[in-house]
């Protein structure tokens, strides 16, 4: 099944180690992160630049089986311009400079007008009464990383400068900005690491049982260091 999983993402222009997570720490002085439940709302942000922020969560309700869902991303040149493409199962965001519509949807849903930037699928899901779409901004430097942790449902993101690590027991994956969106299933512990020379600044989806916290520590699994210390 994992093969399988694997197969298709790759045909989407998706790379899949199977396995979750996003959060924050640097040299061992913990920042306010998601793995531990206490990523701050953007509202809170109060002009810090690092960290993990909670730009929106919206109720999805029961999801389809099929058709297979994917996390659509495009841009608007006003916001109101995006509300007005907005459906049931988008937002609008403001976020890293521009003001974004994401979308859970089949893999052929477009929007009215906008800019595609990219789609990122097909999305695995946890089995569920009730999804929530999490959206979050990740902003962090080389060195920076996440404590190891789990999410219950899937986390996709784009990265839109820098690049990361991601370390899971089926070995660690490597993304750069401009490279095709990552996504991970729920449930299996995992790290990540800021590499490269520049901040790395990601958009973040966690489409997760909305009935479960964001995220929980995995104290279950260590890791081997795959992503540097």
């Amino acid at each position: 099944m994992a093969y399988t999983m694997k197969r298709v993402a790759r045909a989407a222009g998706v790379r899949v180690p199977m396995l979750a997570g996003a959060a924050i720490a640097l040299a061992g002085t913990p920042l306010r992160a998601q793995a531990d439940a206490t990523c701050v709302p953007v509202a809170e942000r109060a002009g810090r630049e690092l960290g993990c922020f909670v730009m929106a969560r919206q109720e999805l309700g029961r999801l389809p089986a099929s058709p297979a869902l994917y996390w659509h991303l495009d841009t608007y040149p006003t916001r109101a311009a995006a509300e007005t493409a907005r459906e049931a199962r988008s937002t609008v965001v403001e976020s890293l400079g521009k003001i974004w519509l994401f979308t859970i949807a089949p893999a052929e849903w477009r929007p009215r007008g906008g800019e595609r930037v990219t789609r990122i699928g097909p999305l695995p899901l946890v089995e569920a009464d009730s999804f929530s779409a999490v959206y979050m901004e990740g902003v962090f430097t080389p060195g920076m990383r996440s404590v190891v942790h789990r999410h219950y449902g899937v986390e996709a993101w784009y990265t839109l400068t820098g690049a990361m690590c991601l370390e899971s027991p089926e070995g660690k994956l490597e993304q750069r900005a401009g490279g095709p969106g990552v996504l991970i299933r729920g449930g299996v512990p995992m790290v990540l690491t800021g590499t490269g020379t520049e901040t790395r600044r990601s958009l973040v989806l966690i489409l997760q049982d909305a009935t479960r916290p964001r995220a929980t520590p995995a104290p279950d699994w260590t890791p081997r260091g795959l992503c540097g210390s």
